[in-house]
């Protein structure tokens, strides 16, 4: 059994690296990464993931319904981290997969995937505690600048975290991004990251997040057109069914953190696409309270305000 199968075998048990295990499967995962577009090709049939944000038990429920990787072809739309109480645990178990299986599993960033959201919202000081140092953290964090922005199933769904952006009316304009970079305040990629799709805006409105835009129907329309696909697909917006389609099935909204920060009842959703794109929704619900870690007890409400 190789190193990376251990480690594998360990997260999964919710076991933690060691700090130098860390900084090389972080490398590893570099060279894998560096070599991948911005908008990353992904054979179908794949199954597409939204947000986890640290809740590492929900997403071995999400593994149980899905299927294990290799056997299943995964794309996850980032946000990875924050919130929950297993960001560590989540993201390396994640990037271990990549490592170990490259062309079966893709991580695309999330606007969560950024050096200063992560001091905010929980990462950095998960890091800090459980390792005493903020080392592993900044391994981490440097392997965020590497991951693609999107991707493009069978050249026909686009995927991205947030949405949208005026700044891009094509593809090929997502390509030409250097994205090895924090997250920047605004911008083409920070829209992508950022946006929401929005009933009560037409074309581009102000959004309430304070990056990025909302954006509207025609806006989607015209962008699928435009690139010839046949809807976008993202996360990034708590949905309490688990999916949410918009604007005449031009956009679905996929969310895969259930009982998000371990309070808001919702169910989570992954879905499921064929040779063919043909779609299926695979929803569930939180893991049970008896399969969960030692921290399921106390909710960690300074980070949920």
């Amino acid at each position: 059994m190789s190193d990376i199968d251990r480690q594998i075998e360990r997260l999964m048990k919710c076991e933690r690296l060691n700090e130098h295990e860390v900084k090389s499967l972080c490398l590893k995962a570099m060279e894998i990464l560096v070599e991948e577009s911005n908008v990353q090709r992904v054979d179908a049939p794949v199954t597409i993931c939204g947000d986890i944000h640290g809740q590492f038990y929900d997403m071995q429920e999400l593994f149980k319904v899905g299927g294990d990787c290799p056997k299943t072809n995964y794309l996850f739309l980032g946000d990875f981290v924050d919130r929950g109480f297993y960001s560590v645990e989540t993201f390396l178990l994640l990037l271990a997969l990549k490592v170990r299986y490259p062309d079966r599993i893709t991580l695309i960033r999330g606007n969560h995937e950024s050096r200063q959201i992560t001091q905010v919202y929980g990462f950095y000081d998960e890091c800090l505690r459980k390792y005493g140092s903020v080392n592993v953290w900044r391994y981490c964090t440097d392997i965020f600048d590497y991951l693609s922005l999107s991707a493009l199933v069978e050249n026909q769904i686009l995927s991205v975290h947030g949405g949208l952006s005026p700044a891009i009316n094509t593809v090929d304009q997502i390509r030409a991004i250097d994205r090895k970079q924090e997250v920047p305040h605004e911008g083409p990629m920070c829209d992508l990251l950022w946006s929401d799709p929005e009933d009560t805006v037409d074309s581009w409105g102000l959004s309430p997040r304070g990056a990025g835009f909302l954006f509207g129907g025609s806006v989607v329309t015209s962008f699928n057109h435009t690139n010839d696909i046949d809807y976008v697909c993202r996360a990034h917006q708590l949905v309490m069914e688990g999916y949410k389609w918009m604007f005449n099935n031009q956009i679905v909204t996929v969310w895969s953190a259930p009982n998000y920060c371990y309070r808001c009842g919702n169910v989570a959703a992954i879905l499921e696409l064929d040779a063919y794109l043909n779609q299926r929704f695979r929803v569930f619900e939180a893991a049970p309270q008896e399969s969960r870690g030692a921290y399921a007890k106390k909710p960690a409400l300074d980070y949920f305000l």
